[in-house]
């Protein structure tokens, strides 16, 4: 089957304790008397991460942040095609979380749809789950639990999106700005940016970093942290300052947060991720330039385990998706 013929599909366990049990959310579909997680095909131009927020929410009623990714599920449709759904780890969020407030306005399921959702304990609701397949995100889920990690701060690391060209530019380097297809990849990031729960950005001042984030402080109204030493004259001059900063996000938890930065500075951020990071995880992540393209992201997934210090239990990347 050619991976033409499939259909996407994302959606998320959101999970909670509860009297120090493990819970997670299902939804029931009368339409085939079924219990699973909630979850739905993709909408064009959307990325996988904006629909699992965007299912989770119509489904549920509940806004989530998204966590460490789970296993992916395969099933073959009636037709012949086969349907990938994408998972994620969630958590609930304030409805009024600043990264709420941008998404898109979301339409509840009809109850011809969804008729139920409940908060389940684990162990009953692999017992509820109608679907085998549905059991392997939450046997990861589980294990990550036991494991002390799925608990989880994020840090996004963004590389700027497209800027003109040196050569093209008469300008001080500082004030190199994107182009048309830049801005639209700002544009784009929002939503991306926004289901990870990003509530904190970090940008070079530099045009193009700081142009890259504006959109999502915008539609947030989140202020951003400006770090002279993510710009690449500081960085040629003395890695060192952007060591220290990226080291201080990933092991001081606090809320999610984007940091914004250069190619050329890009080493550095990955080395120190390194640090944390069990090599089967890191190989994830090319091991030479460029670390990452333009407006793509590297989503670093670490949790704090007592007495053992934090361990990075997931890399993401993911870029802002082109409308059609």
């Amino acid at each position: 089957m050619s991976q033409r013929s499939a259909v996407e599909a994302a959606g998320a366990l959101v999970w909670r304790v509860r009297n120090r049990k493990l819970e997670v959310l299902l939804v029931h579909r009368p339409r085939y008397d079924d219990w699973a997680w909630p979850k739905g095909k993709l909408e064009a131009g959307e990325s996988l991460v904006e629909c699992a927020v965007r299912e989770v929410a119509e489904e549920t009623g509940v806004h989530v942040s998204l966590g460490q990714p789970l296993p992916t599920v395969r099933h073959r449709l009636k037709d012949g095609r086969t349907k990938i759904t994408h998972y994620w780890a969630a958590h609930e969020v304030d409805d009024d979380a600043q990264s709420v407030a941008c998404r898109a306005e979301v339409y509840p399921a009809k109850e011809s749809e969804i008729d139920d959702v409940r908060w389940v304990e684990v162990g009953k609701a692999a017992k509820m789950l109608t679907y085998a397949h549905d059991r392997d995100p939450l046997g990861v889920l589980v294990d990550q639990w036991k494991d002390k990690r799925l608990r989880t701060w994020t840090m996004v690391v963004v590389r700027h999106a497209r800027a003109r060209k040196r050569s093209s530019w008469r300008g001080d380097e500082s004030t190199r700005p994107l182009t048309p297809a830049g801005e639209l990849q700002a544009q784009r990031l929002v939503p991306v940016l926004a289901a990870y729960g990003v509530e904190e950005v970090i940008t070079s001042p530099w045009e193009r970093c700081a142009a890259t984030v504006r959109p999502y402080q915008e539609a947030t109204g989140i202020g951003a942290l400006v770090r002279a030493e993510l710009t690449e004259h500081a960085h040629e001059k003395k890695p060192r300052p952007v060591r220290e900063l990226v080291r201080h996000e990933l092991t001081t938890r606090d809320v999610p947060v984007a940091l914004c930065t250069h190619r050329p500075v890009l080493p550095t951020v990955v080395k120190e991720v390194a640090q944390l990071t069990p090599h089967r995880i890191m190989q994830q992540v090319p091991r030479s330039d460029p670390w990452l393209k333009t407006a793509e992201l590297l989503v670093v997934h670490v949790a704090q385990r007592q007495g053992r210090g934090v361990v990075v239990v997931a890399l993401e990347k993911h870029r802002a998706p082109i409308l059609p």
